[in-house]
């Protein structure tokens, strides 16, 4: 498991720090100042070649190197930061925002609009990514067959020990930030900003990492605040706040037949306010391979939830076309600890789990919801199909394992 996160985040203090000291005052450090290179800080000049040109040199420097944003509105198209670099010390820091290009088919396609690939040691620091997704929005509502797909704000592909620190999302056109591939990535401060209608605008999503930690964010969009998908493990997600949104999910998993699972997850310290669920677990009802084990959901507090604790096994959001096979994705060692608040459902607590594999080892610990709505004010209740495992200290509902 990931070490304790005061630990942790004193770590990456430190290593803000030393990179700012060793790129600002080291004797042969480089700046490469995105202004003098080109760019213009007046929300209407693209500015994507002065962007890649300091890259391009900080990723080639032997020495640390800093690429620098200062104060301003940049647009930039697609910019693609890829590694291998010459040195494991490169800061990007953000002082200004950048924007992306008001037509969405420049970026709709793309599938990113910043991408690191490839690299170790890279820290994103501050600033502002304005992908102004509102029109691609409009767009799916419309129903239109034209729209692209969109594109993900921030990705981080195939990197190790990568640092995001106080970096502010908004609107993206997709997810605001995909972790994939990578080893020890850290986001802190992390601030995303999106309607609660924007389609798929999760927040942060991990898939095929370990060692991915995110502290002390906050979260208000149209999909997961964080969602976690096939070969993850080894998270720690603490401080996090999410609402409105989805919720923080597991998957969703099982919809392929040869899947990694996911192990090994601490989320602690959250709060969630009037979102559509509160700690989930979601999987396919399809053969697979995959699974969930080893979980912790611990000190949790839900204001106006509508699912505050829920393992779906039978996942099919369209509500079309649903298998109904039977979720191959066992589930195991899931952990409730100091679980509280206030659930917009009679229903708080629902654990709808597969007949072919059943979900083990559910522990509950402090579990005190209570439904309230605007009609009425009742006891909530506790729902289980084929589901296992024991209970203890204050449980409101009453425990249906």
């Amino acid at each position: 498991m990931a070490n304790h996160p005061l630990v942790a985040l004193t770590t990456f203090m430190i290593m803000v720090v030393f990179v700012a000291a060793v790129c600002f005052t080291g004797a042969t450090a480089r700046t490469y100042n995105v202004k003098s290179l080109g760019a213009r800080a007046d929300g209407k000049t693209d500015s994507t070649k002065a962007f890649m040109a300091a890259w391009n040199s900080a990723c080639g420097s032997v020495n640390a190197a800093t690429v620098y944003v200062p104060q301003g509105r940049y647009i930039v198209g697609g910019l693609m930061f890829n590694g291998p670099c010459k040195n494991g010390a490169i800061m990007v820091r953000i002082d200004g925002t950048l924007v992306a290009p008001s037509n969405y088919f420049v970026l709709g396609n793309s599938q990113f609009w910043l991408r690191f690939y490839g690299v170790q040691g890279v820290t994103i620091l501050g600033g502002t990514l304005d992908a102004q997704g509102s029109g691609l929005w409009a767009c799916k509502a419309s129903k239109s067959k034209n729209c692209p797909a969109g594109a993900t704000s921030l990705g981080i592909y195939n990197s190790n020990n990568v640092l995001v620190y106080g970096v502010t999302s908004l609107n993206s056109q997709l997810f605001h930030m995909v972790v994939a591939g990578c080893r020890n990535v850290r986001v802190v401060g992390a601030n995303v900003v999106a309607p609660w209608n924007s389609p798929n605008t999760d927040g942060i999503h991990v898939q095929q990492s370990t060692g991915v930690t995110i502290l002390n964010s906050k979260f208000s969009t149209g999909d997961d605040c964080v969602s976690i998908g096939s070969g993850s493990n080894n998270l720690w997600i603490e401080g996090v706040s999410c609402g409105p949104g989805h919720g923080i999910s597991i998957g969703s998993l099982g919809n392929r037949l040869i899947e990694q699972g996911v192990r090994n997850v601490t989320v602690k310290r959250t709060t969630f306010k009037g979102t559509d669920n509160g700690l989930r677990i979601k999987a396919w009802a399809k053969p697979s391979n995959g699974f969930v084990d080893n979980i912790l959901f611990q000190d949790a507090i839900m204001t106006n939830v509508k699912n505050p604790i829920l393992i779906d096994q039978n996942y099919c959001p369209s509500r079309t076309n649903c298998p109904r096979q039977g979720s191959g994705v066992k589930i195991t060692n899931v952990r409730y600890q100091n679980v509280r608040g206030i659930s917009a459902t009679k229903v708080a607590v629902r654990f709808d789990c597969s007949k072919i594999n059943p979900c083990r080892g559910i522990t509950m610990q402090d579990v005190n919801l209570t439904f309230k709505n605007k009609r009425s004010s009742s006891a909530a209740s506790a729902y289980c199909v084929n589901a296992a495992g024991r209970s203890s200290g204050v449980m409101k509902p009453t425990s249906c394992l």
